[in-house]
């Protein structure tokens, strides 16, 4: 099984961004965070600091829109060249035809599930997805201790995703996820990782993503 560690930006020095997103290109993924303040309890990037950043980075980009109108903006992310879109369910008035749309404009479809929202508001959902994403955090503001009692749920989204015949989608984690998290969160059976803190926190970049992706190796 493929190994996906995901550098947020969320946790990087803004102040010199193009630089920090630099330091991560052995990366798989650039996790961007759009947050308006109204949805989650923070502001982060605009729509043209998104447009931009897309634009430098050298790996693909997953836009995680934590926004109130996912349903009319998530296209316009996938317009601008994000290679994969993430909503969240809660947020989503038809999550069905927005993920669908997503796709059809050119990026992976991504659901983002909060801590107290079940996977069973997911599953029906699933062949419409690209990859699922089970919060290990509160979604609003990165640094935050990692939920080990999400765990169950993604055990479970695993369970059913092993089951799909065709392309299954990705199962990503993100939320206090450091090199003792990481593995905790791969034995569940997550594949994907988002790492802000333990990545931009850490004096080599490059050294942590690697030592992360080893980390979650061993349990596949």
């Amino acid at each position: 099984m493929s190994i996906r560690i995901c550098p947020s930006i969320l946790n990087a020095d803004h102040a010199r961004l193009t630089d920090e997103i630099d330091r991560v290109t052995s990366a798989d993924w650039l996790h961007l965070d759009i947050m308006d303040n109204i949805f989650v309890p923070n502001q982060t990037f605009s729509f043209e600091d998104s447009r931009l950043i897309i634009a430098h980075s050298q790996i693909p980009v997953d836009s995680h829109l934590m926004i109130i109108d996912p349903d009319e903006r998530a296209v316009d992310y996938a317009d601008i060249g994000s290679a994969s879109v993430t909503i969240h369910f809660e947020a989503s008035h038809d999550p069905r035809i927005t993920l669908q749309t997503i796709r059809k404009h050119g990026a992976r479809a991504g659901l983002a599930l909060k801590p107290n929202t079940p996977f069973a508001a997911a599953e029906p959902l699933l062949d419409d997805i690209d990859m699922l994403l089970i919060m290990t955090v509160e979604p609003g503001f990165g640094g935050q201790k990692f939920m080990a009692d999400q765990m169950s749920k993604v055990e479970e989204a695993h369970k059913a995703i092993s089951g799909i015949v065709k392309e299954r989608p990705w199962l990503q984690v993100d939320g206090g996820i450091t090199l003792e998290t990481i593995a905790l969160a791969a034995s569940a059976g997550a594949d994907a990782f988002v790492a802000g803190s333990a990545i931009y926190g850490s004096e080599n970049p490059a050294q942590m993503i690697a030592a992360l992706r080893s980390a979650a190796s061993p349990v596949h």
